[in-house]
């Protein structure tokens, strides 16, 4: 590719890596379809018990993700099966950590008896959202990371406490980017309990992939331009029809010249 100006000069392709939630069923309940889904994302956000997923689910989503290359993080949550780790809470800071290790460490187990292991950590719901925010919260999470062991890549919101943090331990950080939720004008997500906090036209979450993508800039709810900075490109797997939505979105990336891969 060349650049614009014609000098020639060679011009990098941008590249994304799509990251969903998986594993988010317990006992008989389902909730995503993962074996679509390995087929599409190259990283797998896989539940860890907290907030969805059980041991048998656990092992099989990573025997799948090691079995198609897919790299596999650990989504961890606020205790919370009944409200899908998506209700507030206020955790003293040190069980949160100790909780943060224990998620990471079960689902390692299974990621190694896989022949790979847990390559990143990914909040979800809730605390990812009071992460962004909050301090105490994130430096909680940071220290139950360090705690599991390695220095483990931290995926979350660009300019978030979390990141923050786990900069200031020696964490590498990957920014994140959502093109099925609404964005604030400052950046953030919008909430979800709040009107259009969710993208359902196939054909807006496709060009705001591409936006994202491409062009580094997403239009926020209230019709403003907000730069995005994001490695990684979270495709939700609990919507219906997420997985022909994701195969979607990566075949039009494709299309345009992003180059799909994994960060880890």
């Amino acid at each position: 590719m060349d650049s614009p100006d014609g000098a020639g000069s060679p011009v990098a392709a941008p590249v994304i890596d799509l990251n969903a939630d998986l594993g988010e069923g317990f006992g008989r309940w389902q909730l995503t379809d993962d074996e679509a889904l390995l087929s599409v994302v190259t990283s797998a956000n896989v539940a860890c018990g907290f907030h969805a997923g059980d041991p048998g689910t656990m092992r099989r989503v990573c025997e799948r993700a090691a079995e198609r290359g897919v790299v596999i993080g650990a989504q961890v949550s606020y205790r919370d099966l009944a409200g899908f780790g998506r209700r507030a809470m206020d955790v003293p800071p040190d069980e949160l950590a100790d909780e943060i290790t224990y998620q990471i460490g079960a689902l390692d187990v299974f990621a190694r008896a896989a022949g790979t292991r847990v390559a990143y950590v990914k909040p979800h719901g809730a605390l990812y959202n009071r992460c962004v925010h909050d301090e105490e919260q994130a430096g909680a999470v940071i220290a139950g990371i360090r705690a599991a062991g390695g220095a483990l890549p931290v995926l979350g919101l660009p300019g978030s406490r979390l990141h923050e943090a786990a900069g200031h331990a020696g964490l590498p950080t990957v920014g994140e980017a959502f093109a099925d939720r609404a964005y604030t004008a400052e950046g953030t997500l919008v909430p979800r309990r709040e009107p259009g906090a969710v993208v359902h036209a196939p054909d807006e979450v496709v060009k705001r992939a591409l936006g994202m993508a491409r062009d580094h800039h997403v239009t926020s709810l209230d019709g403003r331009r907000v730069e995005v900075t994001a490695r990684s490109l979270c495709l939700h797997g609990d919507t219906p029809g997420a997985a022909a939505l994701a195969r979607r979105v990566r075949t039009e990336l494709a299309a345009a010249g992003v180059r799909i891969r994994s960060f880890a």
